[in-house]
């Protein structure tokens, strides 16, 4: 190898400067036995630039359920082994990439009974960061910038560990080549990036979106989040179709074969998904994240030069490629073809250059190991424009038949970082040794129709003229023969010969004749002869069976008269009524074994929490239930769903051939919000000395009580009687009131509380006596759905007492002269219809209130004072004369005089 490598640490230095931990890694989840597997952790640590403190001893990493994102359970993960990556020519390193294995590994057990959901699971780890100055991503500091991180979330789906009620066994890919060479501008670079599969899945590569993290956060608090992870920002003009910015950019064939030929230097992030594919299926998928260094540190080069002669020729002539063709009579030393290596770095003889090259077979248009074909020593040494000679020869057998071979001999030498390559494509024939195809002596093909019950057995035979071994092998389109009632025996079997016999019972209470009436059986036989080519001989036998008539029952419903209804519609219900009917399923013809069901259209019975009785139910020749649904408004939300279709069928599938035969009828109903009448609420007032007014109104004199009786009422009692709240929901007035007394009560009809109030002054403000008030109250209940409430309004209407002092004329004579007649001074009159006295001061209101009274002689002196409204003065001792009074009134005065007269 040249001497002419730059000093790499000091060209990569710059593009790492300070940096994080993460190159990239994957998981891998290995069965180990029954459901007991291993689970990898694969991170990539770059040793140079990353923080020591960064090395996590363990991970913790955290499986969820794909159709709901439910976390199933936690694994812990220790690290359990670090290891160096290697360059693909260790030569090229002189510790400027140095990148670390680490495995973090442990066994779980996925119980049948846990992980069993068709839609499979997915297994996440989320850690921060990548490195920082990576060129194609945004990925900062966390430190000094709050934005622009870049974490990595390692991502892997996975089947369940059952199907169809069977274990289902599978291990992710696995073995992924790692990477640690680096890349120089406008050089290709190529590496094989794809992994093995334990099952024989296929696997499917492609190009993706690296996954970042929700958080900066180096490790999340709490763990790792369900899914949906963000992509990566990419920096522009970088993105998913222009990676490395190269001509051509980075691609990944379907194999996992990465190739690139980068324009410019810097550090790279990409990732490569896996599909994993079984017959056709998706059934599994994982992420590996990786990084590329792009350098300009590889020395100039040229790349090697293969030409290819045959034995015949003069001269090396094959510069691409060569068609080469073997016939039969070609013998082994013969049956090869010469290669001549040449370099032109070998030509340089200035410091001695020594050339390392070797050649490498490969299969360009099928599989196969082709180490074989190349010579003990395929490696030599170049200098001074030598050049290295090599056979290769080919067995006496073609690669395959039906085509042409193309096989690619490469010429690689030992550049930096990756060998530089020339390859020479032959595309060869190889004439095989004759061999003679062994042929049926029986007749073929064979065609036959069996009535059920039958037995048939036919013949065959078959011989190899050439008298090799003979395998026989028997092929279907399709079924097993052991479960149609088949048996193919081979009887007599002798190097170059063979016979048997194929049989058919074809009993239907025996074998299962339900999916299918006509089969193909192929006998098929190979002879081995020196090159095994595939040309079997075969014998076609196409059979069938007739099975029995059998009669279809017939399903019914009472709901309509006709007995071969195929729907109901037009029905309706209410919630908390029923919806009953009887469904019936008749066999009158044969009096088979009938199953009748019923199925939710578009719904399910049980997660709808929707309860029917009390089907299913089974007999012979006649089966009836009846079908009942309580409608619940516990259950049902018509702003969802208001209309429900029930599918009721019969199936006869228990006859002699177990032929599936059905009958059904689909059943609609509308459901509409539950019946309910509104709750009725009266008033009675048990105070007759208030005033009712028309249309509920009240009127009361101040001083009076407002008695009220609230009283409610509801007449629903199905499904239960209905839960009543009386309540007072308004209170208005030109004072808002205040004293009044009312309990708001609940429970169910009848309902009352009692309302009652006795107002004083306070109401009146601002000279005004009269005052207006509105009390609502309102009876709800709760019926679901169609809740409904009565209420009542009281307008009440309060007026201050008269005060006026109209006719007033106090009395001005007193005779304490002890006859019982006018002996004292008071404001009274006798009502002579009952007899008794009646104060006749003016009222007192809240305008206007009753003082005191005081009486002077007539030389002014007090003589008496009072501030009691129903005062009396019995004048005696006093002189008889003329005497002066004075009753005081807040707001008015009274004043006269008096006589005394004994």
């Amino acid at each position: 190898m040249k001497n002419r490598i730059l000093l790499l640490l000091m060209l990569a230095t710059p593009i790492f400067g300070k940096a994080s931990h993460i190159v990239g890694g994957e998981f891998e989840l290995i069965r180990i036995q029954g459901f007991e597997y291993k689970l990898n952790l694969v991170l990539y640590f770059d040793q140079i630039n990353g923080l020591p403190g960064a090395k996590d001893l363990s991970a913790s990493v955290r499986i969820f359920r794909m159709s709901d994102n439910a976390r199933m359970m936690d694994v812990f993960l220790p690290l359990i082994l670090e290891s160096n990556v290697d360059y693909t020519q260790p030569s090229c390193s002189h510790g400027e990439l140095i990148t670390r294995r680490l495995l973090y590994s442990a066994n779980i057990t996925l119980s049948p009974n846990v992980f069993n959901h068709p839609q499979g699971y997915y297994v996440a780890w989320e850690r921060c960061c990548r490195n920082y100055n990576i060129s194609n991503i945004f990925s900062l500091d966390p430190a000094t910038s709050s934005t622009g991180w870049a974490g990595q979330t390692f991502y892997l789906e996975f089947p369940a560990v059952v199907k169809d009620g069977q274990p289902f066994i599978d291990s992710t890919p696995r073995l992924f080549p790692p990477l640690n060479d680096f890349g120089c501008p406008h050089r290709p670079y190529y590496t094989d990036f794809g992994g093995i599969d334990d099952d024989g899945d296929s696997l499917v590569y492609s190009l993706v979106n690296p996954l970042n993290t929700l958080t900066q956060i180096a490790l999340p608090v709490g763990g790792t989040h369900p899914r949906p992870y963000p992509d990566v920002t990419w920096r522009p003009p970088y993105s998913l179709t222009n990676i490395l910015n190269g001509t051509p950019d980075l691609r990944v064939s379907h194999d996992g074969f990465l190739t690139v030929t980068p324009n410019t230097q810097g550090l790279f992030v990409f990732a490569v998904k896996v599909e994993e594919y079984r017959d056709h299926v998706k059934i599994g998928e994982t992420r590996r994240d990786f990084q590329m260094l792009v350098v300009d540190a590889c020395p100039v080069a040229q790349p090697p030069q293969i030409l290819g002669k045959k034995l015949s020729d003069a001269s090396f002539i094959y510069d691409n490629s060569m068609n080469v063709f073997f016939d039969r009579s070609v013998t082994d030393g013969q049956r090869c073809i010469n290669v001549r290596i040449s370099d032109p770095d070998s030509e340089s003889i200035d410091d001695n250059f020594q050339e390392r090259i070797k050649i490498k077979a490969f299969a360009m248009n099928f599989k196969k190991d082709l180490s074989g074909i190349l010579p003990t020593v395929f490696e030599a040494t170049l200098m001074n424009g030598s050049t290295a000679d090599f056979t290769i020869c080919f067995p006496a057998c073609p690669f395959f038949v039906g085509g042409t071979p193309v096989i690619g001999i490469i010429a690689m030498d030992d550049a930096c970082s990756l060998p530089l390559t020339d390859t020479l494509k032959i595309s060869l024939l190889v004439e095989p040794p004759p061999n003679t195809q062994p042929r049926f002596t029986s007749a073929n093909p064979v065609t036959s129709t069996l009535s059920e019950g039958a037995q048939q057995a036919w013949p065959w035979a078959v011989v190899d003229d050439d008298g090799d071994p003979l395998i026989v092998s028997v092929l279907t389109n399709g079924f097993l023969l052991a479960t149609a009632g088949m048996q193919f025996d081979i009887l007599n079997q002798v190097a170059g010969s063979a016979d048997g016999q194929l049989k058919w019972d074809a009993y239907c209470d025996i074998y299962d004749f339900t999916h299918r009436t006509a089969f193909q059986v192929t006998v098929q036989v190979e002879d081995q002869d020196q090159c095994l080519i595939a040309k079997p001989a075969k014998a076609l036998y196409n059979l069938n069976v007739i099975l029995p008539g059998n009669a279809d029952p017939v399903i019914d419903t009472d709901l309509t008269p006709s007995t071969s209804e195929r729907s109901v519609k037009g029905l309706t219900r209410h919630i908390n009524e029923s919806l009953a009917f009887t469904v019936t399923g008749k066999d009158v013809v044969d009096n088979d074994f009938l199953v009748l069901s019923s199925v939710g259209q578009g719904f399910s019975f049980q997660e709808d929490s929707i309860s029917v009785t009390p089907l299913p139910a089974s007999g012979n020749g006649t089966v009836s239930s009846s079908f009942l649904w309580t409608l619940n408004c516990n259950t049902i939300d018509l702003s969802k769903k208001d209309t429900f279709g029930f599918q009721f069928i019969v199936v006869d599938d228990k006859n002699k051939c177990r032929l599936y035969k059905a009958d059904t009828v689909d059943v609609e109903v509308k459901i509409l919000p539950p019946v309910n009448h509104a709750p009725m609420l009266n008033v009675a007032n048990n105070n007759s000395s208030a005033t009712e007014l028309a249309n509920g109104d009240i009127s009361i004199i101040l001083g009076s009580t407002v008695d009220l009786m609230l009283s409610g009422k509801d007449t629903d009692v199905v499904p239960k009687k209905d839960k009543l709240r009386l309540e007072l929901v308004t209170a208005e007035g030109n004072v808002a009131p205040a004293g009044y007394t009312f309990q708001p009560v609940q429970g169910t009809s009848p309902l009352q509380s009692a309302f009652a109030w006795t107002p004083d002054c306070r109401i009146f403000k601002d000279g005004v006596f009269e005052n207006e008030y509105t009390f609502m109250f309102r009876l709800s209940d709760d019926h679901c759905l169609t809740k409904k409430a009565d209420s009542l309004t009281i307008r009440l209407k309060v007026k201050d007492v008269n005060g006026s002092h109209g006719k007033f004329l106090p009395p001005n004579f007193v005779s304490p002269n002890g006859d019982q007649k006018n002996d004292y001074y008071a404001m009274e009159m006798l009502i002579p219809e009952t007899g008794e006295l009646q104060n006749i001061l003016p009222n007192d209101n809240c305008d206007s209130r009753f003082e005191y009274v005081h009486i002077l002689n007539r030389w002014g002196k007090e003589v008496f004072r009072s501030s009691d409204r129903n005062f009396r003065w019995y004048p005696d001792g006093e002189s008889s004369g003329v005497y002066f009074y004075s009753i005081k009134f807040s707001k008015k005065e009274y004043s006269g005089s008096l006589t005394v007269r004994y």
